[in-house]
């Protein structure tokens, strides 16, 4: 049995980069956020791997990612709303039917079920900006083939 964890977040990646826009403007999607980074951003992290549908045949595994959407603004600048678009633009993306699931065949992998298992809203009031984070838990079941 593989681990298919970092096929599925290159693969989540790979799909919101381009995708998710505010005001115009492509959101950069980052795998760990560099110092440099500028804001509105999404972060795409691994959470967990679990082995699951267990069967004679086949190794399946439920793979969990959260897609962190983030904008900060000074204290009282700006609100959340740039988060929420952020968080229905990715949705948009990940949480589709079968046909448009991430395809993860030229890793030998294929993913059989997508779930988005809710979606957080945190508000961080820092000394030197607001912090507003969406973070939406998505379960990706996959089959090694």
């Amino acid at each position: 049995m593989l681990d298919p964890i970092r096929f599925v977040r290159k693969a989540i990646i790979n799909k919101l980069t381009g995708a998710v826009t505010i005001d115009g403007v492509n959101v950069p999607i980052y795998g760990r956020i560099p110092t440099s980074a500028t804001y509105p951003l999404i972060r795409v992290y691994s959470v967990s791997t679990n082995e699951t549908d267990e069967n004679q045949d086949s190794f399946n595994t439920e793979v969990i990612t959260r897609i962190e959407c983030i904008s900060k603004f000074y204290s009282d600048d700006g609100g959340e709303l740039d988060t929420n678009i952020m968080v229905s633009k990715c949705l948009e993306q990940v949480r589709t039917r079968s046909v448009n699931y991430i395809d993860l065949s030229s890793d030998n992998f294929k993913v059989y079920t997508s779930v988005n298992e809710g979606v957080s809203y945190v508000t961080d009031d820092l000394k030197d900006y607001t912090y507003f984070r969406g973070i939406i838990e998505l379960s990706n079941k996959v089959e090694q083939l």
